[in-house]
């Protein structure tokens, strides 16, 4: 299994839902390019999910943009919104 991002360091401008960016983003805006209908580029310069998916091929491709995110800065936390 792939290194996942840390739920307790995920920016604040994530949609609520399963997947996240976290705080180890350095803008290389892949998964922008895999799922731009769900990642966007914060004018701070990291991505974050605007809009969880919906669909079965949506969450594919956000989960093709988690598991080729260079950094492991993507996590899905199976959709919970505690932090603990």
């Amino acid at each position: 299994m792939w290194a996942m991002a840390d739920k307790h360091q995920k920016w604040p401008e994530n949609a609520p839902g399963m997947f996240f960016v976290d705080e180890n983003c350095i803008a290389s805006k892949f998964c922008v390019s895999v799922a731009p209908d769900h990642f966007k580029m914060d004018e701070d310069g990291h991505a974050y999910v605007f809009r969880q998916p919906a669909t079965p091929e949506e969450e594919k491709l956000c989960r093709d943009a988690l598991e080729g995110c260079p950094v492991a800065a993507i996590g899905d936390d199976g959709g919970s919104e505690s932090d603990d």
